[in-house]
Parts: structure tokens; sequence; C-alpha cells
């Protein structure tokens, strides 16, 4: 598909849940899920979005669509930043973007039939008649590859499969140009997860679909997304574009997760080098200082451990928030610049 423009455009965007303590209930501190997260999506692509469990993955797709609202930053979408429309603006805004949950079990309403919870964006958004509603409801059901005559059942009488396939058809019932795939495979058996990424893929090749995509399987990342965002602890790693990314990542927290996807041919199987992160991931409700990941990187430095370091692009298109990785050492293996080595000296004097 010919991508074109930013659809999705997100800048430093926040996402902070207060911690409230005591009797009064005083405010002592803030869970930094999301913490000063950028990117674009372009029109008809795919980003792919992964990390590990907690990392902030399906709270930044949640705060994209305002089922969150968000602590700070900006998220425009097809020319309107959604984080500062009033209700009723953000209400007539809703059918352009929507959401494919994880769990299709929880996420259907089990005393609904399937027609009604395929047609009730349709109930909220339009002034249709009945006949012109069930005519839409049968259209996306063919379009999702379900039976017309299980319109009337019940979510429970269905596989996990299908029942996603029920959740991406009312996602798509209000013709959206954006929809946020919060791990849509997560809780499907192995069988059937490749049907529902190639069925998505159709869906976005037909219907001209923008997805950000959000998992933690990275092989079926690398299958889908045009381009890859790397997330750590509320923070982008890296984003780059996904056979760059796959064939040389650059920041060493992208290294370690891409050393932990298996190869299906058994000789490069035999030579991949395992990278074995130690520790734990820190607290979001208390970062540390610097990097992020700099308690558990294997190649940290003294200015880790003071200055963040600023996402910035080192290669076309390649974005990476690391003090070894710079647009003159986009190898990551170099010694890093003058300014990191002067700062590393005066941490060695003190």
């Amino acid at each position: 598909m010919t991508q074109g423009q930013p659809l999705v455009q997100v800048r430093n965007l926040k996402m902070h849940f207060p911690i409230y303590a005591g009797i009064l209930r005083r405010k002592v501190g803030a869970v930094k899920a999301v913490d000063g997260v950028s990117f674009d999506i372009l029109t008809g692509e795919t980003l792919g979005l992964v990390g590990e469990s907690g990392c902030g993955k399906s709270t930044v797709g949640r705060a994209l669509l305002r089922l969150y609202e968000p602590t700070a930053g900006s998220v425009v979408i097809d020319g309107e930043d959604i984080a500062a429309l009033p209700p009723d603006a953000l209400r007539k805004k809703r059918p352009t973007m929507q959401m494919v949950f994880q769990d299709p079990q929880a996420s259907l309403n089990p005393r609904m039939t399937v027609a009604a919870i395929i047609g009730e964006p349709l109930d909220e958004h339009t002034d249709w008649t009945e006949a012109r509603k069930s005519e839409r409801v049968y259209e996306l059901m063919d379009q999702v590859g379900l039976n017309r005559r299980f319109a009337n059942r019940y979510p429970h009488e269905f596989s996990g499969g299908q029942r996603q396939r029920i959740g991406i058809a009312r996602a798509l019932a209000l013709n959206p140009k954006f929809i946020v795939c919060d791990e849509p495979i997560a809780a499907l058996d192995v069988s059937i997860q490749a049907q529902v990424v190639n069925l998505l893929e159709d869906l976005q090749d037909r219907l001209g679909l923008t997805y950000l995509f959000i998992s933690h399987d990275l092989s079926m990342v690398r299958h889908i997304a045009d381009r890859v965002a790397v997330m750590y602890l509320g923070q982008i790693a890296e984003l780059s574009p996904r056979d760059a990314l796959y064939a040389r990542p650059l920041h060493p927290y992208a290294k370690a997760l891409l050393s932990a996807v298996p190869e299906a041919d058994p000789a490069l199987e035999a030579q991949r080098q395992r990278i074995i992160l130690r520790g734990d991931v820190p607290s979001p409700a208390n970062p540390p200082k610097g990097c992020n990941f700099c308690t558990r990187c294997p190649v940290v430095m003294p200015v880790c451990r003071d200055v963040e370091p600023v996402l910035t692009e080192v290669e076309p298109g390649r974005f990476v928030a690391c003090h070894l990785v710079s647009p003159n050492n986009a190898g990551g293996h170099a010694s890093p610049g003058a300014e990191v080595r002067e700062h590393n000296q005066q941490g060695e004097a003190k």
C-alpha cells in the first residue's frame, strides 16, 4: 500500500496515575506508565509497538483514543488534537478511530447476540433504519469471515478466533481510518494467530486502514508491521523501519529483546546468542535517574545514570534514545562522543 502523510502524530504523551495514601487521600506520587512518548503513524501504515509486559504499550493505545485521559501531550489524528477535544466533539470523532481489544471474551457483552454487538456502534452514531443496519451487520460478518447464520448466536458459542473476528467487525462498523490493535492475538491459540493477522492485513489493503499494532510477539510484529517502536518503562528506546531493526538493532534493550526471538532455521538457532538482562524492571512509580534502562544495561556508562538520553534520529528514519548511539556512531559499538567521554571522566574522578 502507498503510504502518505502522517495520520497520527503523538507528541510528548504522558499518562501518570496518581498514588494516594492516608486517611485524607493525599497524593504522594504517581505511576509514570507513559512518560513522554512521541511518534508518527503514516496513512496506511502499521506501526508495531513492542516491549516487556508492563512497559506501557497498552496504556499508550488507550491514551491515544482517550479511553484514558492523558496527563500531558498532544495526539493529532487526521488533523485534530484528540487530547484537547471537548466531550461532544470527541464523540463525533469516535467513528474515525476504533480499538480491537486483547481478550475477545472479556470485550464482548455475553448477553448480546453477535448482530447486536456488531450493530451497537451503528445504534450509537447513526440514525439508520433497522433494515439498513442489518444489511451492514451482514456485510461486516462477510468481511471478517463469519457465517451470517451465526448472527443470533451469543459470544460463548464461538471459539476464541471467532470472537476476535466479532470484535474486529465491531471496530469496522463505522468505517474508521485508524485502529488500535491491543495485543489482538495474545489470547488466541498459535494456530489461530496467523489467521487473525492475515485478516487484519487483508482488511488494511481493502479498506485503507492505519494500525497501531501492540504486541509482545516479536515474530508476529515482524510479519505485519512497517515500522517498530520498542518501549521500555514508559518511554520509546528505539523507533526504526522493521527490516532495519530486525537486521541490526541499535539500542541495547532492543538487542536483548530480539536476541530472544527463536529462529525457524536450526542452523541459525544454534548460532543465536542470547543477551540475558540482569535484575528486574524498575518501578514506574520510581524510575531511575538518567536513562530508564541504566539499571539493567550491559554497557552502562556513568553518564547513563545522570543524564536522560533523548530520542534522536541517528540514521534516516531510525530514532534511538541511547548515549552510546549517535548520528556518527549508529553501530553502537565505537567509543562514545566527546561530551559523553567528558561526563564519564568527571564521574570517574569523583
